[in-house]
């Protein structure tokens, strides 16, 4: 859980709560607007989005067992200002306090990621090293089947801003989840975010739930 970093708790609030976020099936037609071929808003994500970490040759991570595609999702945006420089592209666990990617300088002319654009090594963006610190890519769900709430939000959310993002960055301190929402707060605080867009997918590893 990583709940008592502040940044990490005004983004959050950020990312479910600001007026200009809207979902696949929310709002005017002539709104930035984000949707995925991969799941419906506020549906169960599949198999090809969950981590695949395995213990006695199952999957920890699904329900079943079932080997997880560790993919990240098809997203595409429509309407995005005109005066946009750039994308950014957040998951975000918002029940469990964890990023799960951060890609950041996508490209203005972009309209959206394909399915796997997390990989490692992606042309479509820079990324952040994500919440389990293994590198810098996505890596998918996989909540905890004996700790309550057992049903995880998962919000995608992508932002237009009219600058690039210039993340600093060491050896022994690569850019992380932190890194990229300290920079978040403080362009949105300069009015570089022009508006942001949001879906949410849930997944539980608990059965019946």
């Amino acid at each position: 859980m990583k709940s008592d970093n502040p940044a990490r708790l005004i983004l959050a609030v950020l990312l479910v709560t600001t007026p200009i976020s809207l979902g696949a099936q929310d709002g005017p037609e002539n709104k930035f607007q984000l949707r995925s071929r991969t799941f419906e808003n506020g549906s169960t994500l599949p198999l090809s989005t969950l981590s695949n970490i395995t213990v006695n040759n199952a999957n920890v991570c699904s329900v079943n067992g079932s080997p997880g595609g560790n993919q990240s999702p098809e997203l595409s945006w429509t309407r995005a200002n005109p005066r946009t420089r750039s994308f950014v592209v957040v998951a975000y666990d918002s029940t469990a306090a964890f990023t799960h990617w951060g890609m950041y300088n996508i490209p203005p002319q972009a309209t959206g990621l394909p399915e796997n654009a997390g990989v490692a090594g992606s042309p479509y963006g820079a990324q952040i090293v994500n919440d389990f610190f293994v590198g810098a890519e996505y890596d998918g769900p996989c909540p905890p089947a004996t700790l309550s709430p057992f049903v995880h939000r998962y919000v995608f959310t992508v932002y237009a801003l009219d600058i690039e993002l210039n993340l600093p960055s060491s050896a022994n301190f690569p850019r992380s989840a932190e890194t990229l929402y300290q920079a978040l707060l403080e362009v949105g605080r300069s009015g570089h975010i022009l508006e942001s867009a949001s879906i949410t997918g849930l997944y539980s590893t608990a059965p019946n739930q």
